[in-house]
């Protein structure tokens, strides 16, 4: 078996719910050798989140958790105890890595704060990932995802202008905290094996969402610049040639506005449009209505076409487009399935299942799934492996 980038790396996995897994989830596939630490009895709690396989309950039937923590060992300590924590104590000797999730006051609660593992191994490097981060005035308040998107900033200019600010849907900042933290945790890595110290890695989901490059840096640039927040936009108003169409068979999303105006013209076979006084420059473009004008010839080309019909002709003529994909249609993407990005894993509670793959590609080093996700935990402290 061809040797992986993180085969020689140890970690312990004191997280749960789905930043923390995330990252170490990146860990786990390239190598490293994950030891997830569940409390007894209950587990991760990501255990009883849905979906659920065939839509039955059960903590080992989770697709969150099943896909967050693949890969990874079992281990069931009660770190209130005392012999929970001196067997933690020997593991983290072991350990190169130390992940965590807890609120800032609970691994100094029970006495496993940083300077005091950094005594048992000092190269250790503890990733720390919590709402606010270890310091600071909101350092122990509670937060959700749609209240740290809120805080963070985006969320003001997200919706429509009539209407209350809105979040996108799904876990977005969760898997952008655990990517964060996977990257910093390398670094830090690789800081501790040339110095033989370790590091205190300290994720803030607030940081994250605050610096975060969909729109976040942009607009916090714009506002320094320039003094303007940015705002909402009202319903409607699309762009011409530009933005979401219904096609034949769904919706499709296009770019032929500005410089591309004239081949999305040819693509529809209307160059003669070129000609038209409310076509003819970007000025006479951007005049009102202009958009609702031109879809009156786009929208009976694309309903004559389905997505990939109309994907495949505006390829073909430098237009970027792109089908509206549901995930039944993911499943069967061409591109997708050609570079691997499903995986097939096989579960004891669910048989062989099909789960997101590699999410890059290193030439040199595999990206596998070898180990399902860990069975729930027993109710009494013990380690092993899955």
């Amino acid at each position: 078996m061809v040797p992986q980038a993180l085969d020689q790396v140890t970690v312990l996995d004191l997280i749960q719910y789905i930043a923390g897994p995330y990252c170490t989830k990146l860990l786990a596939d390239y190598g490293a050798h994950v030891i997830k630490v569940e409390r007894p009895g209950s587990g991760d709690p990501a255990r009883h989140m849905g979906p659920f396989f065939r839509n039955e309950p059960h903590p080992d039937k989770s697709g969150l958790f099943l896909h967050l923590n693949a890969n990874k060992h079992s281990a069931t300590l009660d770190l209130k105890g005392a012999a929970g924590r001196r067997a933690f104590l020997q593991l983290v000797e072991e350990a190169d890595i130390l992940v965590e999730s807890f609120a800032p006051r609970v691994m100094p609660s029970l006495g496993l704060d940083y300077q005091v593992l950094q005594k048992v191994k000092p190269a250790l490097v503890m990733t720390s990932i919590s709402n606010f981060g270890q310091t600071g005035p909101y350092r122990d308040f509670n937060s959700s995802e749609i209240v740290t998107y809120a805080l963070g900033g985006p969320m003001y200019a997200t919706g429509i202008a009539s209407r209350e600010p809105v979040k996108p849907g799904g876990s977005v900042l969760q898997y952008h905290a655990g990517a964060t933290a996977a990257s910093a945790t390398m670094i830090a890595l690789w800081a501790a094996e040339q110095s033989g110290l370790g590091d205190h890695v300290d994720i803030s989901l607030m940081r994250v969402q605050a610096s975060n490059q969909d729109r976040r840096s942009t607009m916090l640039i714009a506002y320094q610049y320039t003094g303007l927040i940015s705002t909402r936009s009202e319903a409607g108003g699309q762009r011409l040639g530009a933005g979401v169409r219904p096609c034949a068979d769904g919706y499709v999303a296009l770019g032929g506005d500005g410089p591309r105006f004239e081949r999305a013209a040819r693509m529809i076979g209307r160059p003669d449009l070129l000609e038209d006084h409310r076509f003819k420059d970007s000025m006479a473009r951007a005049q009102p209505g202009r958009s609702e004008e031109f879809d009156e010839y786009l929208l009976p080309w694309l309903l004559e076409r389905t997505k990939l019909q109309v994907f495949q002709e505006a390829q073909a003529h430098h237009v970027p487009a792109g089908p509206i994909n549901t995930t039944a249609d993911l499943l069967t993407d061409p591109n997708i399935r050609g570079r691997r990005f499903w995986t097939t894993v096989k579960h004891p509670a669910t048989g062989a299942v099909i789960h997101t793959g590699r999410p890059f590609i290193m030439a040199e080093t595999p990206w596998r799934i070898s180990t399902p996700a860990p069975r729930p935990p027993a109710s009494a402290s013990t380690t092993g492996r899955c």
